[in-house]
């Protein structure tokens, strides 16, 4: 697939999304992004701006399989992975595959299970396999977990840890509706709901495309060192105890080829990485306990801001962005 079909049918996929999500072309365009990188998202807000809403409208789009977990402090590891059945008739056990064997797999209110079922996802999302009983399944691609939680009623729930965390290619929030399309939605929702009539806009070989066209999207040496250079400045910044792992470097590479290729080009530009920065490495950083002081507990909105400030600081490579 050409690079210029790539970004016509990104195109087409956000306009089937916004169809269903109004006024959140930001939100709806990184998480495409992230299904293209062949990464996991991680949705975080307050309960009701549409962070399941999203995730469904994103895989309907796509003729993909798709499953749903409901994340509780009772589920357990066997319900998102699968587990071992005694078949009578061959007197052998059999592997029943967990609703995480689906291309998009959409896990609501993660932050609900236990953090032992948590882990159960860590193999799955890292290296698209699941073992059990000593024998590995792989997954198919593409497979990326879609994720939500909610960060303000930590009532019965579990937060993730660094590891899990840093496995999310991006985190995003949602944040309330401008009051025009809160309007729209009561017009829209009043008797039925637009998800209900949302049909797919491109097949799962022309994802596969897609997907196989940011793989050849050129990212020259000056932008590589331009990420690496992000990723030191967050480790060696003073307000941050943990700084972006290698792996955030290589996602945030990985990101920006598919946000280049949404936009028609065959090359990264810095300004890719400059956009995806604060999605692709916020939530990996944690904050000295003396930075956050009147923050929020988790400190959001203050790494945000570093994680601006360092892309601010940083300089930009000067030299050619294409394939020579």
């Amino acid at each position: 697939m050409r690079i210029d079909e790539v970004g016509d049918r990104a195109a087409a996929i956000v306009r089937n999304v916004e169809t269903v999500i109004s006024g959140k072309r930001d939100a709806v365009t990184a998480a495409l992004t992230v299904l293209l990188a062949e990464g996991h998202l991680l949705i975080e807000d307050v309960p009701g701006v549409g962070k399941t809403m999203l995730a469904k409208a994103l895989a309907r789009s796509v003729d993909c399989t798709v499953s749903r977990i409901q994340f509780t402090p009772d589920l357990l590891p066997s319900d998102v992975t699968g587990v071992s059945v005694f078949d009578q008739a061959t007197r052998r056990f059999e592997f029943k595959h967990g609703p995480v064997f689906a291309n998009i797999v959409i896990g609501d209110e993660i932050n609900r299970a236990s953090p032992k079922t948590q882990s159960a996802l860590l193999e799955c999302m890292e290296e698209r396999q699941v073992t059990a009983d000593g024998t590995t399944y792989r997954l198919e691609q593409p497979f990326t977990v879609v994720a939500t939680q909610n960060p303000v009623e930590m009532e019965g729930t579990y937060p993730l840890p660094e590891a899990q965390r840093d496995r999310f290619m991006a985190r995003i929030s949602m944040g309330y509706p401008a009051p025009s399309d809160e309007l729209d939605m009561l017009a829209q929702r009043e008797t039925a709901s637009p998800l209900d009539a949302l049909e797919h806009v491109v097949s799962l070989d022309e994802l596969r495309s897609m997907i196989a066209a940011v793989h050849r999207v050129f990212t020259s040496q000056p932008v590589k060192e331009y990420a690496v250079e992000l990723a030191r400045a967050t480790r060696d910044d003073r307000q941050l105890r943990l700084g972006a792992s290698p792996r955030a470097t290589l996602q945030l590479i990985r990101a920006a080829k598919a946000h280049a290729a949404m936009h028609g080009r065959d090359f990264v530009l810095p300004d890719d990485v400059d956009a995806l920065a604060v999605p692709v490495l916020a939530h990996r950083l944690v904050p000295t306990s003396r930075a956050v002081g009147g923050h929020d507990r988790d400190g959001g909105p203050l790494i945000d801001a570093i994680v601006r400030r360092v892309v601010a600081d940083t300089p930009v490579p000067v030299g050619s962005a294409r394939r020579e």
